[in-house]
């Protein structure tokens, strides 16, 4: 008698196939079924494996044939990581690791530090004194600005002065050019507000 298969037939040693008698959850006998030969339930039959699509489906998990097999991956799974991922965990524990010792440091400092000592250390904190804009820094901001704007009118003076020249030797000018010698006085009056005292172009 062989071993039962998943459906439960056995096969007897004449050859004869059947699901033997068993007893129900309430205490009845089911009979012993006799199966028909060549008879296979679907609980019997095995799927059917295409080694090709199987190995194909498998590929690049084995690795190189013949070779070692790879060491194993740390437990934090650091292997498996980006290039980006560590450095961003990297960048994280440094960050975590500074803010801790800061807090440690101004903790032991301030503990340290009597009631008064606090009160003239906190006067005497630079980072929370508001440092006022250098006044010289901002005048030479705007002088430089200023005599940027002044470059740019004289530049503009001795085009429209170039156009006049033009203008008297006879020569025909495009009405951009007449409009831009129309706007002579114009510029005169900016470079006087701009404290321009030089010689005319």
């Amino acid at each position: 008698m062989s071993n039962p298969s998943k459906a439960g037939i056995r096969t007897a040693a004449n050859g004869a196939s059947y699901i033997p008698a068993s007893t129900r959850a309430d205490g009845s006998t089911r009979k012993e079924i006799r199966v028909r030969p060549g008879y296979r339930p679907p609980e019997d039959v095995e799927t059917y494996k295409n080694r090709s699509a199987e190995a194909w489906k498998n590929r690049g998990s084995g690795g190189v044939p013949g070779a070692d097999p790879p060491p194993a991956a740390s437990t934090d799974g650091g292997a498996n990581k980006s290039k980006n991922a560590k450095r961003r965990e990297a960048a994280r524990k440094k960050t975590s690791a500074e803010t801790d010792e800061g807090d440690l440091a101004s903790a032991l400092h301030n503990s340290s530090l009597s009631d008064g000592d606090k009160q003239s250390k906190d006067v005497q904190d630079p980072s929370k004194v508001q440092v006022a804009p250098d006044a010289q820094t901002q005048g030479s901001d705007a002088e430089a600005e200023t005599q940027k704007k002044i470059r740019n009118q004289l530049k503009k003076l001795k085009a429209v002065s170039e156009l006049k020249t033009k203008k008297a030797a006879g020569e025909k000018l495009s009405p951009d050019q007449l409009v831009k010698i129309g706007k002579e006085s114009e510029l005169l009056h900016d470079l006087k507000k701009l404290g321009y005292t030089g010689p005319e172009v």
